[in-house]
């Protein structure tokens, strides 16, 4: 298996929808779903069961999906470590959450204008880490969101954002103008995988302990409420499928923008990299 094929497992995997994962992976469809035909052909099953409106993981997908992700992982880890042997002058920050944020696409600009030479490498990462790798050595410096354990860690706040309960368009509370935590008590909420930081995983249920399906990518959340009638939080500003809506939750600490990295990291690149952020997000 080819670490290109399974990166793009792993998008349809999230996306649950060849289109979207297509375009995520900046490639058209057809040679995407070519290359999954081949995938399950040299498995020797089907990864994915497929309908008009999307596909969903087979039993067979689901154990591929957590080995792919630990393969990727670890290629990732080997690149970094040659890179750093070989001084290559090169940065890998993790990203969590919308690349379509203009403050990403500001401290993008700012960065390759002050340091055009150096390399960047993206990590996309999913829910169930909020430092995108930083601990494992996966990633170089963090673009995330906080709330989340920040022990060995140095946080930088970059900008804080009200957040808001994702409800299906006809739910009857989505025509209120404000809702509580409290008023959602009877509701499913989507879930994190076991191992997930608490922090975080109890700032995105509303500080309550909830019950509903678990999820890892933001498209799952959506997917989950979509189709489930599920409930969870999301930050506000942020486009939705025109099927959802979202409606601001009171008594919620808003959800913080952070550049993040290893506390006594000595990294000028790691450094400059944050100021640079602090800069562009005040903008």
């Amino acid at each position: 298996m080819e670490l290109r094929t399974l990166r793009y497992f792993v998008a349809v995997a999230e996306e649950l929808h060849f289109g979207r994962a297509a375009g995520r992976l900046h490639m058209s469809q057809p040679p995407l779903s070519r290359a999954i035909r081949r995938l399950e052909a040299d498995v020797g099953a089907p990864l994915f069961t497929r309908s008009p409106s999307g596909v969903t993981l087979t039993a067979v997908g689901t154990v591929l999906l957590d080995e792919a992700r630990a393969l990727l992982d670890h290629a990732e880890r080997v690149r970094v470590r040659v890179g750093a042997a070989a001084g290559a002058a090169t940065l890998t920050v993790g990203i969590l959450g919308d690349g379509t944020d203009p403050g990403v696409s500001r401290l993008a600009a700012a960065f390759r204008r002050i340091h055009p030479g150096i390399d960047i490498h993206i990590r996309d990462t999913d829910l169930t880490d909020p430092t995108c790798g930083l601990r494992a050595g996966l990633v170089d410096v963090a673009l995330t969101r906080a709330p989340f354990d920040e022990t060995a860690l140095t946080v930088r706040t970059l900008r804080a954002d009200p957040v808001g309960v994702v409800l299906r368009a006809d739910d009857p509370l989505a025509r209120r103008d404000r809702l509580r935590p409290a008023e959602l008590n009877d509701r499913r909420w989507f879930q994190f995988p076991q191992g997930t930081d608490p922090i975080w995983q109890s700032y995105w249920n509303g500080g309550t302990p909830r019950e509903g399906p678990v999820v890892r990518a933001v498209q799952e959340c959506l997917h989950a409420v979509l189709w489930n009638g599920t409930v969870g939080m999301a930050p506000l500003g942020h486009e939705l499928p025109a099927e959802l809506s979202v409606v601001p939750l009171a008594d919620m600490a808003p959800s913080r923008v952070v550049a993040v990295c290893n506390e006594g990291d000595t990294n000028p690149l790691v450094r400059s990299f944050i100021e640079i952020a602090a800069a562009a997000y005040r903008a």
